[in-house]
């Protein structure tokens, strides 16, 4: 039975999968994701769906179009695919209980997030606004839970996340004269805390300031970006927040455990 489960998941997750990269692609030029058709980005054709078909329409097709024989990006597979894994994971972390629909929708759009803000250097605001309905959700169902007594968790999560972040943008812009980091980062955090709350907020920052250092390097040792250049921090912090939704609390205890 759980095997089963577990399948089900996997593919609601790479058919979920398969709309996040409508969402990736449109959403950027300001298109809508669910009243167009699919279609080929280089020939236009009008997609089926059999070219339709998560990861394995790509395998088939072998990463190109059936019309045109343009080649389609790899992005989409790996999206897909991505989607399925993440959401068995969160599916054996928490279940079948109310925590699962929330943390699946929080993934969803780190995911989009993530790859939106690294190929374009923007955060839409729907996308942060989504977060938060997400995050008034994950309160709606703390206070039928435990009540009031949970909510500060999140409550404080809220400026936990955005206050750090605007406080080192202010800085920067005022003292250094230079921006350190776009608007978009300061509400993805603010968000993102309304719904993991403050402790896992915590793990967040430290694991995306690490991560981001890393990749920022990284860009710069394989001459795809300069010291000049500006560098997407979204997707680090995304992975941060990821991170601290599956290892967060082990995190915290195992750091506890050496004071």
């Amino acid at each position: 039975m759980e095997l089963f489960i577990g399948i089900f998941i996997f593919v609601f997750g790479i058919i979920i999968g398969s709309f996040l990269n409508v969402c990736i692609y449109r959403i950027p030029m300001d298109k809508s994701v669910v009243t167009h058709p699919s279609c080929c980005t280089v020939c236009g054709a009008r997609l089926t769906a059999l070219d339709m078909i998560p990861v394995f329409s790509y395998l088939f097709l072998r990463g190109k179009c059936r019309h045109c024989g343009a080649k389609i990006s790899a992005i989409y597979p790996v999206v897909e695919a991505l989607t399925g894994v993440l959401y068995v994971l969160l599916y054996i972390k928490f279940g079948m209980s109310w925590l699962l629909p929330v943390n699946l929708a929080l993934v969803s759009l780190l995911i989009v997030i993530s790859f939106i803000d690294y190929k374009h250097m923007i955060i839409p605001d729907g996308l942060i606004i989504a977060l938060l309905i997400t995050g008034v959700i994950q309160l709606a169902a703390t206070f039928l839970a435990d009540g009031f007594d949970s909510w500060s968790v999140y409550i404080i999560g809220f400026f936990a996340g955005g206050v750090p972040l605007l406080l080192i943008a202010l800085l920067c812009m005022y003292v250094l004269k230079k921006e350190a980091f776009g608007g978009g980062d300061i509400k993805l955090m603010a968000s993102a805390g309304l719904i993991i709350g403050w402790k896992l907020m915590i793990t967040a920052y430290l694991i995306g300031i690490i991560t981001g250092a890393l990749f920022s390097v990284l860009l710069i040792v394989a001459g795809r970006k300069t010291r000049k250049d500006e560098i997407p921090f979204g997707p680090s912090l995304c992975f941060g927040i990821l991170c601290s939704v599956f290892f967060g609390n082990w995190l915290i205890d195992w750091y506890l455990g050496l004071l």
